[in-house]
C-alpha cells in the first residue's frame, strides 16, 4: 500500500473518504479501500463503529474495488 502522507491526506477532497464528514477511511486507491474495509471491521467488532457506517465504508470501499 502507497504510504498516505498528512500533507497528501489534507489534500484529498471529502469524496475521497469512506466516511466524508470526519474525513475517516481514506480511500484514494484500491490499497487503501482493502485497508479501509479491514479498519472498518476492526472497529465494528470493538463497538467503536456502528453496523450502518460499517456498511456505508463497505459499499464505498467495493465500488473502488469494482466489485
Amino acid at each position: 500500500m502507497a504510504e498516505l502522507s498528512s500533507s497528501r491526506r489534507k489534500a484529498l477532497p471529502k469524496s475521497t473518504f469512506a466516511m466524508p464528514g470526519e474525513k475517516k477511511y481514506p480511500i484514494p486507491d484500491k490499497a487503501h479501500a482493502a485497508n479501509a474495509k479491514a479498519r472498518a471491521k476492526q472497529q465494528l467488532n470493538k463497538g467503536n463503529l456502528s453496523s450502518g457506517s460499517y456498511s456505508k465504508i463497505v459499499a464505498k470501499a467495493n465500488r473502488k474495488l469494482g466489485k
